[in-house]
Protein backbone atom coordinates (compact mmCIF):
# COMPACT_ATOMS: atom_id res chain seq x y z
CA UNK A 1 0.00 0.00 0.00
CA UNK A 2 1.83 3.47 -1.39
CA UNK A 3 1.18 7.17 -0.73
CA UNK A 4 1.25 8.40 -4.14
CA UNK A 5 2.44 12.07 -4.33
CA UNK A 6 2.80 13.33 -8.02
CA UNK A 7 2.86 10.01 -9.22
CA UNK A 8 -0.44 9.17 -10.72
CA UNK A 9 -0.12 9.11 -14.66
CA UNK A 10 -3.08 9.33 -17.41
CA UNK A 11 -2.48 8.75 -21.26
CA UNK A 12 -3.11 12.33 -22.12
CA UNK A 13 0.17 13.14 -23.12
CA UNK A 14 1.83 12.04 -20.27
CA UNK A 15 0.75 14.47 -17.93
CA UNK A 16 0.86 14.16 -14.13
CA UNK A 17 -1.70 15.14 -11.20
CA UNK A 18 -0.68 15.07 -7.62
CA UNK A 19 -2.82 13.50 -5.18
CA UNK A 20 -1.74 12.14 -1.80
CA UNK A 21 -3.50 9.47 -0.51
CA UNK A 22 -3.49 5.91 0.66
CA UNK A 23 -4.59 3.73 -2.04
CA UNK A 24 -4.89 -0.47 -2.44
CA UNK A 25 -4.91 -0.64 -5.80
CA UNK A 26 -3.28 1.24 -8.44
CA UNK A 27 -4.01 -0.83 -11.53
CA UNK A 28 -5.30 1.60 -14.23
CA UNK A 29 -7.64 0.84 -16.83
CA UNK A 30 -7.95 1.75 -20.76
CA UNK A 31 -9.67 4.83 -21.25
CA UNK A 32 -7.97 6.74 -18.19
CA UNK A 33 -7.76 9.89 -20.61
CA UNK A 34 -11.66 10.55 -20.98
CA UNK A 35 -12.11 12.60 -17.89
CA UNK A 36 -10.61 13.53 -14.69
CA UNK A 37 -11.65 12.59 -11.26
CA UNK A 38 -11.99 15.54 -7.89
CA UNK A 39 -10.07 13.47 -5.54
CA UNK A 40 -11.74 14.41 -2.07
CA UNK A 41 -8.85 14.91 0.63
CA UNK A 42 -9.83 18.23 1.12
CA UNK A 43 -12.14 20.28 2.71
CA UNK A 44 -14.27 22.90 1.25
CA UNK A 45 -16.04 24.82 3.46
CA UNK A 46 -19.49 26.20 3.99
CA UNK A 47 -19.48 28.93 7.15
CA UNK A 48 -16.12 28.92 8.24
CA UNK A 49 -14.84 29.27 11.53
CA UNK A 50 -11.50 31.00 10.04
CA UNK A 51 -12.21 33.25 7.20
CA UNK A 52 -9.87 33.77 5.23
CA UNK A 53 -8.00 30.91 5.04
CA UNK A 54 -10.39 29.28 3.83
CA UNK A 55 -10.89 30.34 -0.17
CA UNK A 56 -6.90 30.12 -0.16
CA UNK A 57 -7.22 26.31 1.09
CA UNK A 58 -10.26 24.99 -0.70
CA UNK A 59 -8.31 26.23 -4.04
CA UNK A 60 -5.30 24.81 -3.44
CA UNK A 61 -5.71 21.59 -1.97
CA UNK A 62 -8.93 21.16 -4.84
CA UNK A 63 -5.84 21.81 -7.62
CA UNK A 64 -3.36 19.33 -5.53
CA UNK A 65 -6.09 16.57 -5.39
CA UNK A 66 -7.04 16.37 -9.24
CA UNK A 67 -6.58 12.79 -10.81
CA UNK A 68 -7.11 11.07 -14.19
CA UNK A 69 -9.94 8.63 -14.05
CA UNK A 70 -8.29 4.95 -14.27
CA UNK A 71 -7.69 2.99 -11.37
CA UNK A 72 -9.51 0.04 -10.54
CA UNK A 73 -12.66 0.02 -9.21
CA UNK A 74 -12.71 -1.88 -5.93
CA UNK A 75 -15.59 -5.09 -5.67
CA UNK A 76 -17.61 -3.40 -3.39
CA UNK A 77 -17.78 -0.50 -5.85
CA UNK A 78 -17.91 -2.62 -9.16
CA UNK A 79 -21.28 -3.82 -6.90
CA UNK A 80 -22.50 -0.39 -6.87
CA UNK A 81 -21.90 0.38 -10.41
CA UNK A 82 -23.96 -3.18 -11.49
CA UNK A 83 -27.08 -2.24 -9.20
CA UNK A 84 -27.04 1.74 -11.02
CA UNK A 85 -26.54 -0.07 -14.44
CA UNK A 86 -28.67 -2.85 -14.33
CA UNK A 87 -31.96 -1.23 -12.54
CA UNK A 88 -33.78 0.58 -15.21
CA UNK A 89 -35.17 3.21 -12.77
CA UNK A 90 -31.78 4.14 -11.12
CA UNK A 91 -30.14 3.75 -14.18
CA UNK A 92 -31.68 6.74 -15.25
CA UNK A 93 -31.91 8.85 -11.82
CA UNK A 94 -28.22 8.36 -11.78
CA UNK A 95 -28.28 9.93 -15.49
CA UNK A 96 -30.83 12.66 -14.53
CA UNK A 97 -29.41 13.46 -11.10
CA UNK A 98 -26.47 14.80 -13.06
CA UNK A 99 -28.29 16.94 -15.55
CA UNK A 100 -30.59 18.67 -12.76
CA UNK A 101 -27.25 20.21 -10.91
CA UNK A 102 -27.75 24.37 -10.95
CA UNK A 103 -25.50 25.47 -13.55
CA UNK A 104 -22.27 26.79 -11.44
CA UNK A 105 -22.73 30.33 -9.72
CA UNK A 106 -19.78 32.84 -9.13
CA UNK A 107 -18.55 32.07 -5.77
CA UNK A 108 -20.93 33.30 -3.00
CA UNK A 109 -19.53 33.76 -0.08
CA UNK A 110 -20.30 30.27 1.50
CA UNK A 111 -18.28 28.22 -0.63
CA UNK A 112 -14.51 29.87 -1.01
CA UNK A 113 -14.98 29.70 -4.86
CA UNK A 114 -17.06 28.14 -7.43
CA UNK A 115 -15.24 24.12 -8.07
CA UNK A 116 -16.63 22.26 -10.48
CA UNK A 117 -18.92 19.51 -8.90
CA UNK A 118 -19.37 15.58 -10.20
CA UNK A 119 -20.17 15.27 -14.02
CA UNK A 120 -21.92 11.51 -13.64
CA UNK A 121 -22.34 8.45 -12.06
CA UNK A 122 -19.05 7.17 -13.23
CA UNK A 123 -17.05 10.34 -11.63
CA UNK A 124 -18.93 9.72 -8.25
CA UNK A 125 -17.79 5.94 -8.57
CA UNK A 126 -14.17 7.15 -9.21
CA UNK A 127 -14.82 9.52 -6.33
CA UNK A 128 -15.80 7.40 -4.05
CA UNK A 129 -12.82 4.33 -5.05
CA UNK A 130 -10.39 7.07 -3.61
CA UNK A 131 -12.37 8.35 -0.47
CA UNK A 132 -12.57 4.75 0.95
CA UNK A 133 -8.58 4.00 0.67
CA UNK A 134 -7.50 7.06 2.83
CA UNK A 135 -8.43 8.66 6.04
CA UNK A 136 -10.06 12.40 5.79
CA UNK A 137 -7.29 15.23 6.14
CA UNK A 138 -8.56 17.86 8.58
CA UNK A 139 -10.07 21.30 7.64
CA UNK A 140 -11.20 24.27 9.40
CA UNK A 141 -14.85 24.40 8.21
CA UNK A 142 -18.13 21.81 8.88
CA UNK A 143 -16.98 19.83 6.15
CA UNK A 144 -13.89 18.15 8.15
CA UNK A 145 -14.24 14.63 7.86
CA UNK A 146 -17.41 14.06 5.25
CA UNK A 147 -15.34 14.03 1.45
CA UNK A 148 -18.23 11.84 0.35
CA UNK A 149 -21.29 14.65 1.42
CA UNK A 150 -18.76 16.98 -0.21
CA UNK A 151 -18.92 15.61 -3.60
CA UNK A 152 -22.33 14.54 -3.66
CA UNK A 153 -23.36 17.58 -1.87
CA UNK A 154 -25.05 18.99 -5.36
CA UNK A 155 -26.53 15.77 -6.57
CA UNK A 156 -28.16 14.64 -3.12
CA UNK A 157 -29.91 18.56 -3.17
CA UNK A 158 -31.38 17.35 -6.89
CA UNK A 159 -35.38 15.39 -7.21
CA UNK A 160 -33.59 12.46 -8.91
CA UNK A 161 -30.66 12.50 -6.30
CA UNK A 162 -33.25 12.16 -3.57
CA UNK A 163 -35.08 9.64 -4.88
CA UNK A 164 -32.47 7.57 -5.47
CA UNK A 165 -30.47 8.07 -2.45
CA UNK A 166 -33.43 6.83 -0.68
CA UNK A 167 -34.28 3.60 -2.76
CA UNK A 168 -33.30 0.58 -0.87
CA UNK A 169 -30.68 -1.65 -3.06
CA UNK A 170 -28.57 1.53 -2.90
CA UNK A 171 -28.66 2.11 0.60
CA UNK A 172 -28.05 -1.36 1.42
CA UNK A 173 -24.65 -1.28 -1.35
CA UNK A 174 -23.62 1.99 0.45
CA UNK A 175 -23.81 0.16 3.77
CA UNK A 176 -21.05 -2.38 2.58
CA UNK A 177 -19.37 0.25 1.07
CA UNK A 178 -18.84 2.17 4.05
CA UNK A 179 -18.50 -0.79 5.97
CA UNK A 180 -15.35 -1.49 3.85
CA UNK A 181 -14.50 2.04 4.31
CA UNK A 182 -14.62 1.56 8.62
CA UNK A 183 -12.43 -1.34 7.90
CA UNK A 184 -9.78 0.91 6.52
CA UNK A 185 -9.93 3.54 9.09
CA UNK A 186 -9.59 1.19 11.62
CA UNK A 187 -6.63 -0.18 10.58
CA UNK A 188 -3.14 1.30 11.07
CA UNK A 189 -2.48 2.47 7.33
CA UNK A 190 -5.14 5.03 8.39
CA UNK A 191 -2.95 7.13 10.34
CA UNK A 192 -1.08 9.30 7.87
CA UNK A 193 -3.50 12.57 8.74
CA UNK A 194 -3.29 12.45 12.20
CA UNK A 195 -0.30 14.23 11.95
CA UNK A 196 0.82 18.11 12.94
CA UNK A 197 0.70 19.45 9.33
CA UNK A 198 -0.24 22.72 9.84
CA UNK A 199 -3.21 22.54 7.19
CA UNK A 200 -4.59 18.90 6.95
CA UNK A 201 -3.03 17.23 9.79
CA UNK A 202 -5.37 16.57 13.22
CA UNK A 203 -2.94 17.62 15.72
CA UNK A 204 -1.36 20.49 13.50
CA UNK A 205 -2.09 24.12 14.26
CA UNK A 206 -5.10 24.94 12.94
CA UNK A 207 -6.69 21.24 14.41
CA UNK A 208 -5.35 22.40 17.79
CA UNK A 209 -7.06 25.97 17.31
CA UNK A 210 -10.02 24.58 17.13
CA UNK A 211 -9.52 21.78 19.65
CA UNK A 212 -7.56 23.39 22.12
CA UNK A 213 -8.40 21.29 25.55
CA UNK A 214 -7.45 18.39 23.23
CA UNK A 215 -4.45 16.77 25.16
CA UNK A 216 -6.21 17.24 28.60
CA UNK A 217 -9.35 16.06 27.54
CA UNK A 218 -8.95 12.95 26.35
CA UNK A 219 -6.84 9.92 26.93
CA UNK A 220 -3.71 10.42 24.30
CA UNK A 221 0.13 11.00 24.68
CA UNK A 222 1.41 13.48 22.07
CA UNK A 223 5.35 12.39 23.38
CA UNK A 224 4.44 9.30 20.71
CA UNK A 225 3.66 8.48 17.24
CA UNK A 226 0.20 10.05 16.13
CA UNK A 227 -0.48 10.72 19.95
CA UNK A 228 -0.65 7.10 20.73
CA UNK A 229 -3.82 6.17 18.56
CA UNK A 230 -3.59 3.16 16.30
CA UNK A 231 -6.03 4.24 13.38
CA UNK A 232 -8.34 6.80 12.29
CA UNK A 233 -10.92 4.67 14.07
CA UNK A 234 -8.89 4.96 17.42
CA UNK A 235 -8.83 8.48 17.33
CA UNK A 236 -12.61 9.04 16.43
CA UNK A 237 -14.16 6.93 19.40
CA UNK A 238 -11.60 8.43 21.81
CA UNK A 239 -11.92 8.54 25.43
CA UNK A 240 -12.07 11.66 28.03
CA UNK A 241 -9.49 11.29 30.83
CA UNK A 242 -10.65 10.51 34.02
CA UNK A 243 -12.66 13.94 35.35
CA UNK A 244 -12.27 15.64 32.28
CA UNK A 245 -16.69 15.63 32.12
CA UNK A 246 -18.19 15.73 35.49
CA UNK A 247 -21.44 14.62 35.70
CA UNK A 248 -23.82 17.60 36.69
CA UNK A 249 -26.11 16.63 40.00
CA UNK A 250 -24.98 12.51 39.99
CA UNK A 251 -27.56 12.21 42.77
CA UNK A 252 -30.61 14.22 41.89
CA UNK A 253 -32.47 12.27 39.38
CA UNK A 254 -34.42 15.29 38.63
CA UNK A 255 -31.71 16.73 36.28
CA UNK A 256 -30.93 15.22 33.00
CA UNK A 257 -27.57 15.59 31.47
CA UNK A 258 -26.52 15.99 27.80
CA UNK A 259 -25.59 12.17 26.56
CA UNK A 260 -23.11 14.15 23.93
CA UNK A 261 -21.03 16.83 23.30
CA UNK A 262 -22.76 18.48 20.95
CA UNK A 263 -24.14 21.77 19.69
CA UNK A 264 -27.89 22.09 20.87
CA UNK A 265 -30.07 22.79 17.45
CA UNK A 266 -33.58 22.18 18.79
CA UNK A 267 -35.95 22.18 20.87
CA UNK A 268 -40.10 21.31 20.12
CA UNK A 269 -42.70 20.37 22.33
CA UNK A 270 -46.51 18.89 21.28
CA UNK A 271 -45.24 16.47 18.98
CA UNK A 272 -47.25 15.01 16.75
CA UNK A 273 -47.11 11.04 16.36
CA UNK A 274 -47.33 11.83 12.31
CA UNK A 275 -46.37 14.99 10.80
CA UNK A 276 -44.71 16.42 7.23
CA UNK A 277 -41.03 15.75 8.07
CA UNK A 278 -40.03 16.63 4.85
CA UNK A 279 -41.47 20.17 4.77
CA UNK A 280 -40.15 23.57 5.63
CA UNK A 281 -39.58 23.58 8.70
CA UNK A 282 -38.73 19.60 9.11
CA UNK A 283 -41.81 18.79 12.06
CA UNK A 284 -40.61 15.88 13.50
CA UNK A 285 -42.96 12.52 12.88
CA UNK A 286 -42.57 10.01 15.86
CA UNK A 287 -44.07 6.97 14.47
CA UNK A 288 -41.28 7.59 11.50
CA UNK A 289 -38.77 8.57 13.68
CA UNK A 290 -39.25 5.40 15.92
CA UNK A 291 -40.24 3.36 13.22
CA UNK A 292 -43.36 2.71 14.25
CA UNK A 293 -41.75 1.09 17.27
CA UNK A 294 -44.91 -0.18 20.04
CA UNK A 295 -43.39 2.40 22.45
CA UNK A 296 -43.38 5.28 20.10
CA UNK A 297 -47.45 5.90 21.42
CA UNK A 298 -45.95 6.53 25.33
CA UNK A 299 -44.77 10.03 23.80
CA UNK A 300 -47.45 11.45 21.36
CA UNK A 301 -47.58 14.95 22.49
CA UNK A 302 -44.22 14.89 24.25
CA UNK A 303 -41.38 16.92 24.07
CA UNK A 304 -37.75 17.08 21.89
CA UNK A 305 -34.30 18.26 22.42
CA UNK A 306 -31.84 17.95 19.43
CA UNK A 307 -28.15 18.69 18.96
CA UNK A 308 -25.43 18.38 16.67
CA UNK A 309 -22.00 16.64 16.49
CA UNK A 310 -19.25 18.24 14.51
CA UNK A 311 -16.68 15.86 13.35
CA UNK A 312 -14.32 17.68 15.98
CA UNK A 313 -16.86 16.74 18.88
CA UNK A 314 -15.90 13.46 21.60
CA UNK A 315 -18.35 10.78 19.83
CA UNK A 316 -19.26 8.67 22.34
CA UNK A 317 -22.66 8.43 24.28
CA UNK A 318 -23.76 8.38 27.94
CA UNK A 319 -26.64 8.22 29.91
CA UNK A 320 -28.75 11.21 30.22
CA UNK A 321 -30.62 9.62 33.23
CA UNK A 322 -30.07 6.98 35.80
CA UNK A 323 -32.39 4.27 35.33
CA UNK A 324 -32.91 1.13 33.30
CA UNK A 325 -32.57 -0.15 29.28
CA UNK A 326 -35.58 -1.22 27.99
CA UNK A 327 -34.87 -1.58 24.89
CA UNK A 328 -32.02 -1.28 22.57
CA UNK A 329 -31.63 -1.58 18.54
CA UNK A 330 -29.96 -0.18 15.40
CA UNK A 331 -32.87 0.98 12.74
CA UNK A 332 -31.04 0.91 9.02
CA UNK A 333 -31.66 3.30 7.27
CA UNK A 334 -30.98 6.22 4.48
CA UNK A 335 -27.21 7.50 4.34
CA UNK A 336 -26.96 10.33 2.25
CA UNK A 337 -30.57 11.20 1.67
CA UNK A 338 -31.46 15.29 2.04
CA UNK A 339 -35.00 17.29 2.87
CA UNK A 340 -36.39 18.80 -0.42
CA UNK A 341 -36.02 22.43 1.84
CA UNK A 342 -31.92 21.52 1.76
CA UNK A 343 -29.08 23.40 -0.24
CA UNK A 344 -25.84 23.02 -1.90
CA UNK A 345 -24.31 25.98 -0.61
CA UNK A 346 -24.65 25.14 2.70
CA UNK A 347 -23.97 21.39 3.75
CA UNK A 348 -26.80 19.48 2.72
CA UNK A 349 -27.44 16.83 5.59
CA UNK A 350 -26.52 19.36 8.65
CA UNK A 351 -29.53 21.02 6.83
CA UNK A 352 -31.71 18.24 6.83
CA UNK A 353 -31.23 17.93 10.61
CA UNK A 354 -34.97 17.35 11.89
CA UNK A 355 -35.69 15.59 8.44
CA UNK A 356 -32.95 12.58 8.98
CA UNK A 357 -34.16 11.58 12.20
CA UNK A 358 -37.15 9.91 10.27
CA UNK A 359 -34.95 8.22 7.55
CA UNK A 360 -31.61 7.75 8.40
CA UNK A 361 -29.68 5.09 10.32
CA UNK A 362 -30.39 5.35 13.60
CA UNK A 363 -29.83 3.75 16.95
CA UNK A 364 -32.94 3.61 19.56
CA UNK A 365 -31.86 2.95 23.38
CA UNK A 366 -35.48 3.67 25.21
CA UNK A 367 -34.55 4.13 29.26
CA UNK A 368 -37.22 3.99 32.35
CA UNK A 369 -35.66 6.88 34.47
CA UNK A 370 -34.58 6.31 37.98
CA UNK A 371 -37.28 9.46 38.65
CA UNK A 372 -41.04 8.44 38.17
CA UNK A 373 -41.81 12.38 37.27
CA UNK A 374 -39.23 12.14 34.21
CA UNK A 375 -40.46 8.26 32.92
CA UNK A 376 -39.59 6.55 29.46
CA UNK A 377 -37.47 8.31 27.61
CA UNK A 378 -35.78 7.46 24.31
CA UNK A 379 -32.15 8.75 22.89
CA UNK A 380 -31.80 8.60 19.37
CA UNK A 381 -28.91 9.10 18.26
CA UNK A 382 -28.37 9.59 14.37
CA UNK A 383 -25.81 8.70 12.12
CA UNK A 384 -25.98 11.76 9.39
CA UNK A 385 -23.03 12.01 7.10
CA UNK A 386 -20.49 9.67 5.98
CA UNK A 387 -19.58 5.79 7.90
CA UNK A 388 -22.96 6.63 9.78
CA UNK A 389 -22.46 3.24 12.36
CA UNK A 390 -23.69 3.56 15.67
CA UNK A 391 -22.63 0.78 18.35
CA UNK A 392 -24.83 0.73 21.73
CA UNK A 393 -22.85 -0.89 24.56
CA UNK A 394 -25.51 -1.27 26.87
CA UNK A 395 -27.97 -4.17 27.06
CA UNK A 396 -31.73 -4.87 27.61
CA UNK A 397 -32.73 -4.88 31.40
CA UNK A 398 -29.25 -3.47 32.18
CA UNK A 399 -29.09 -0.89 34.94
CA UNK A 400 -27.35 2.42 34.36
CA UNK A 401 -26.21 5.08 36.17
CA UNK A 402 -26.04 8.98 34.94
CA UNK A 403 -23.27 9.48 33.06
CA UNK A 404 -22.91 5.80 31.87
CA UNK A 405 -21.52 5.50 28.41
CA UNK A 406 -24.02 3.97 26.19
CA UNK A 407 -22.45 3.43 22.93
CA UNK A 408 -20.79 5.72 20.27
CA UNK A 409 -20.24 6.61 16.34
CA UNK A 410 -18.12 5.20 14.78
CA UNK A 411 -17.30 7.51 12.54
CA UNK A 412 -18.91 10.49 10.26
CA UNK A 413 -21.30 13.34 11.32
CA UNK A 414 -23.69 12.93 13.61
CA UNK A 415 -26.97 14.42 15.42
CA UNK A 416 -28.94 13.07 18.19
CA UNK A 417 -32.35 13.29 19.98
CA UNK A 418 -33.84 13.04 23.20
CA UNK A 419 -37.90 12.22 23.44
CA UNK A 420 -39.83 12.71 26.42
CA UNK A 421 -43.62 11.95 27.41
CA UNK A 422 -45.93 14.53 27.38
CA UNK A 423 -46.39 14.12 30.85
CA UNK A 424 -42.46 14.87 31.43
CA UNK A 425 -42.42 18.97 32.33
CA UNK A 426 -38.50 20.26 31.77
CA UNK A 427 -36.82 23.43 32.54
CA UNK A 428 -33.86 23.49 29.69
CA UNK A 429 -30.44 24.94 30.54
CA UNK A 430 -28.67 26.17 26.71
CA UNK A 431 -26.83 27.55 29.32
CA UNK A 432 -26.80 30.84 28.19
CA UNK A 433 -26.84 29.98 24.29
CA UNK A 434 -29.52 29.77 21.32
CA UNK A 435 -29.94 26.54 19.65
CA UNK A 436 -28.46 27.01 16.18
CA UNK A 437 -26.32 24.74 14.40
CA UNK A 438 -23.10 26.90 14.53
CA UNK A 439 -23.68 27.35 18.44
CA UNK A 440 -20.87 26.38 20.98
CA UNK A 441 -20.99 22.54 22.31
CA UNK A 442 -22.24 21.80 25.17
CA UNK A 443 -20.31 19.21 27.15
CA UNK A 444 -20.71 15.34 27.77
CA UNK A 445 -22.73 14.85 31.21
CA UNK A 446 -23.29 18.78 31.64
CA UNK A 447 -26.72 19.76 33.04
CA UNK A 448 -29.52 20.10 29.94
CA UNK A 449 -33.17 20.29 31.79
CA UNK A 450 -34.41 19.85 35.03
CA UNK A 451 -38.05 18.10 35.91
CA UNK A 452 -40.03 21.03 37.14
CA UNK A 453 -41.46 20.54 40.13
Amino acid sequence: MGNIIGAVRGQNGGRAYSCSQKVLHSDTTEGANKSEMHCPTYSNPIESKHEGEDKAEGQAVHRRCRAPIGSKLLPVIQELQIIIETDPQLFMLFHTMFEEVPKPQPASGILPVSLPGLQSYQDMLEALNVIIQQAPAYTTTLWAGFPINYEFREVMCTESGREAFLNEKVNAQFKKILNEWSAFLDSTDSVAVLSDDSSEGWFGAAAMRDMPTFVDDFECDPSRPHHGFSSWGHFFTRELRAGARPIADPEDNKVVVSPCEASPYRIASGIKSVDRFWVKGQPYSLDHMLAQDPLAAQFYGGSIYQAFLSAQSYHRWHSPVAGRIVKAYVQPGSYYSTAPSASDDKAPAEDSQAYLTAVATRAMIFIEAAHPGIGLICFLPVGMAECSSCLITVTEGQQVEKGQELGMFRYGGSTFCLIFGPRTTLRFDLHGNETSLNGPNTLVNARIATLSS
